[in-house]
């Protein structure tokens, strides 16, 4: 265990110039080691926050780094402890506000408004996710209908699936509907991501226990699972789950899936599978416009009880990349410096506060891609303006080409000048041939997310 925990230490060290300062120390700098067991590195987070984060942000190269300490390392399964404190050195002086007896006393108004989340273990469930705390807007009206009408009939849409990408809410509206359907419906409820019910399954062949599994699955009146796109090429995990789901299905229990992406897009998924995900209802949850997130953040500030402008709350809407969760964080970041300063914050400050943060498309040039793209495909910038045709260089002027007119909306030609001065149909191929390419490609899927997490879009 101690050379799992100098390992999981020097993985920490590495990964730290990879990630911005500000997630680093929020969500990765107090990451502990729980456990490791059957190829699955077990870690200690201290909410769901930082696992989405992690997963969204950093999980690849982590998994990489770690496979080049320790090579029976398989996968990685995050687990939510509230444990994880700061240490007495850490905290503010602001946060002390006098010793009494020897003992130090710290003033309760000035903690993390951000609670712990006391997941229920029984079912996953965390009781903070209710219907009353989701906020609908014009991007998420349809799945919540979709949600509300499986809590008024069990099974109208069965199964139901979420698709859209990290922070848009999916596991907020699933456990809402989990925590109706056990408070209001009393019915037995359990939450699960794919990755742990993959290693459910195979601790259960291990210990020659796979009566209990199936046992234990097949009691639940609804069953939800979180990214499911993880199952890609878990071909044992995937024929158990298409069992699971006639059982389920044919004796009337509701299934809820969600997923990043469409399920017809998840490669190495059987067909089989995808066409039972099919035979209910598919919901895209897409980006959060700036309307809804001006909601989003009143509704964060009202629970926080913190005031800001409408100036601010239109600079952060504007500004912010629409994940749920990091918009919640900054709500949390504002509140905790608004209760010391005992004031509402200026915009100033919260433009200071967030300056690392908040970077929107109409800010962000050619140049900033440019080097985005290079730094990723770890090139240089020049090589991919000059006339070359070597394939390591080709991809990345490509990719460079379909984020600029898909993602920023410049001109065939302006493009085509910018980048060596080439012909409007040199751009038109490569847009194409990317597009194309996503609908099959997964690796290229997940390069262009990583690249347009690093530019904030």
């Amino acid at each position: 265990m101690e050379e799992i925990n100098i390992i999981w230490k020097k993985t920490l060290e590495e990964i730290k110039p990879e990630v911005t300062p500000s997630g680093y120390n929020s969500w990765l700098k107090n990451t502990k080691v729980d456990s490791y067991e059957d190829h699955v590195l077990k870690v200690l987070v201290q909410n769901s926050f930082a696992i989405d984060w992690i997963k969204s942000k950093a999980y690849t190269k982590i998994l990489n780094i770690l496979r080049k300490k320790h090579e029976n390392i398989k996968n990685i399964e995050f687990i939510i402890s509230p444990t994880i404190v700061k240490k007495e050195k850490d905290l503010k002086n602001s946060d002390r506000i006098e010793e009494k007896g020897g003992e130090k006393v710290y003033d309760k108004k000035n903690e993390l408004p951000l609670k712990d989340n006391y997941i229920d273990l029984n079912d996953n469930l965390n009781p903070k996710y209710i219907f009353d705390s989701f906020v609908v807007g014009s991007f998420n009206e349809l799945a919540n209908a979709s949600a509300q009408a499986i809590i008024k009939k069990p099974g109208f849409y069965n199964p139901l699936f979420f698709y859209g990408s990290t922070g848009v809410g999916k596991t907020h509206l699933m456990q809402a509907v989990g925590n109706y359907y056990k408070n209001n419906l009393s019915k037995k409820v359990f939450y699960v991501t794919s990755e742990r019910f993959t290693n459910d399954y195979i601790s259960s062949l291990q210990n020659n226990k796979s009566n209990l599994f199936k046992e234990k699955y097949k009691k639940y009146d609804l069953l939800i699972m979180d990214d499911i796109q993880f199952l890609s090429n878990k071909e044992k995990t995937q024929e158990e789950l298409f069992h699971l789901f006639n059982f389920l299905y044919d004796n009337q229990r509701q299934i809820i899936f969600s997923s990043d992406q469409h399920p017809n897009y998840l490669q190495n998924l059987e067909s089989r599978l995808k066409s039972r995900f099919s035979q209910g209802m598919i919901i895209d949850i897409p980006r959060i416009d700036t309307e809804s997130k001006i909601a989003i953040i009143n509704s964060k500030l009202e629970q926080g009880d913190t005031k800001l402008d409408q100036e601010t709350i239109q600079y952060l809407a504007e500004g912010l990349d629409g994940s749920i969760r990091e918009i919640e964080g900054i709500i949390n970041n504002i509140s905790i410096q608004s209760q010391i300063k005992d004031r509402v914050l200026s915009l100033d400050e919260v433009k200071n506060l967030t300056k690392n943060i908040v970077k929107t498309s109409g800010n962000i040039s050619l140049k900033d891609v440019l080097k985005a793209v290079a730094s990723f495909y770890k090139i240089d910038e020049k090589s991919i303006i000059e006339k070359n045709r070597k394939q390591e260089i080709v991809k990345p002027r490509q990719v460079l080409m379909f984020i600029l007119r898909e993602y920023f909306g410049y001109s065939l030609s302006n493009i085509g000048e910018k980048l060596g001065k080439r012909d409007h149909t040199t751009v038109i191929h490569a847009y194409d041939k990317v597009k194309a390419d996503l609908v099959s490609n997964q690796v290229l899927f997940e390069e262009i997310n990583q690249i347009k997490s690093m530019l904030r879009i």
